[in-house]
């Protein structure tokens, strides 16, 4: 009765700046898709690739975000916490700490960190770049309509991209 099958696809390509791009859809009808996704590549200045084209570029793992200004406790303690919890790995920036971890203990490690009343920001399952490419002016500008526009396809669930704008680009951007 109407019972429509969905299919997960992802779609990978290059921006303008050779930014790579993956795009995860969950699509009930490929060509569809692959004609929206290459439409929106192609008007904002990228390239719909072949599969396997950028992948190797990303590495699957899980990321949880926590705002340093949100803890209750030292940066020293949340760090000894992160080890303690099983992550692979984190990152302190000036406002948030990132900590990486493997997708099998994902779960493990978000449980640990609540169970320790830690508020997180954000805790997902993600593509990281493996290595990121600098933009800025009207490269920076094209890439984000590039993605913006590939997030409003009613198909893409996700967009992965490796590209860094420096803070004060994304101000002068108006972000």
């Amino acid at each position: 009765l109407g019972a429509e099958t969905f299919e997960e696809i992802t779609y990978e390509g290059y921006g303008p700046g050779g930014v790579a791009i993956m795009v995860s859809a969950m699509t009930d009808n490929r060509n569809r898709s692959a004609s929206d996704i290459r439409h929106v590549f192609s008007k904002n200045g990228g390239n719909l690739g072949e599969t396997g084209c950028v992948a190797w570029m990303f590495q699957k793992k899980g990321l949880i975000i926590v705002n340093i200004d949100e803890l209750d406790i030292g940066e020293d303690d949340f760090v000894g916490l992160a080890i303690e919890s099983g992550a692979e790995d984190y990152q302190i920036d000036d406002t948030i700490i990132e900590i990486y971890t493997e997708p099998e203990t994902f779960e493990e490690v978000e449980k640990f960190f609540k169970s320790e009343n830690i508020s997180l920001s954000n805790a997902e399952v993600t593509m990281l770049p493996q290595n990121t490419v600098k933009i800025q002016g009207e490269i920076a500008k094209q890439v984000l309509n590039l993605v913006e526009s590939l997030e409003e396809l009613d198909d893409v669930q996700q967009v992965y991209a490796n590209f860094d704008i420096p803070d004060e680009e994304l101000e002068s951007l108006g972000d």
